[in-house]
């Protein structure tokens, strides 16, 4: 499985940096990280939770669902065909079910959308999306230099400043692109969602 560690690795062979000369591990992370939070954005993970009801009462404590999102709909009562999808309302990390009756105690199903995990064990990614990860981490880690080698004598001579920028930009460019590319609003689908009250 992939871990936070080949992340970074391939970032390094994408900047030319293997050896760690220009980016320290926690500098990349930071811009894995940032990363990170825009896929979480634009194409969150998709999981779902039984969640035991309360007798007596419509309120459910959703505060142990990891890095929720959104709530998108809830299954209520769980395992009728076809499935019975209830209305809601969401306040921070309390769900309200809207039903005639309050639930006796029985589970609910909460389908959600959830941001990434990515560690030194492994990552909740999508292989595909891997890729994606490291190009806009990339591209966070050379914009951020960028003022830095403004004013710096270079190697490669005056024109290193702005080649350095250019191939930054052009790496965001890209990375926004694959988001908008493999991003939610742009997938169809067939579900049934209830709307929140």
């Amino acid at each position: 499985m992939t871990t936070l560690a080949d992340i970074r690795d391939r970032i390094r062979i994408d900047l030319d940096d293997t050896a760690a000369e220009r980016w320290d591990d926690e500098t990349l992370d930071r811009h894995i990280a940032r990363a990170l939070r825009d896929i979480d954005n634009a194409i969150p993970r998709e999981a779902s939770a039984l969640v035991a009801t309360t007798a007596g009462s419509r309120d459910i404590d959703i505060a142990h669902l990891a890095t929720l999102i959104q709530v998108e709909t809830v299954e209520y009562p769980v395992g009728r065909h076809p499935p019975e999808y209830v209305r809601f309302d969401r306040w921070d990390t309390l769900l309200t079910l809207d039903t005639a009756a309050p639930p006796a105690g029985d589970d609910a199903r909460i389908f959600y959308t959830a941001g990434h995990e990515l560690d030194e064990v492994g990552t909740t990614l999508p292989t595909h999306l891997e890729d994606v990860l490291a190009t806009g981490a990339a591209a966070y880690a050379v914009l951020e230099r960028v003022p830095g080698t403004l004013n710096t004598l270079t190697a490669g001579g005056p024109a290193v400043p702005a080649e350095f920028a250019s191939l930054g930009r052009a790496w965001m460019s890209a990375f926004r692109e694959l988001l908008r590319h493999h991003g939610r609003a742009n997938r169809v689908r067939s579900r049934r969602l209830s709307t929140p009250a």
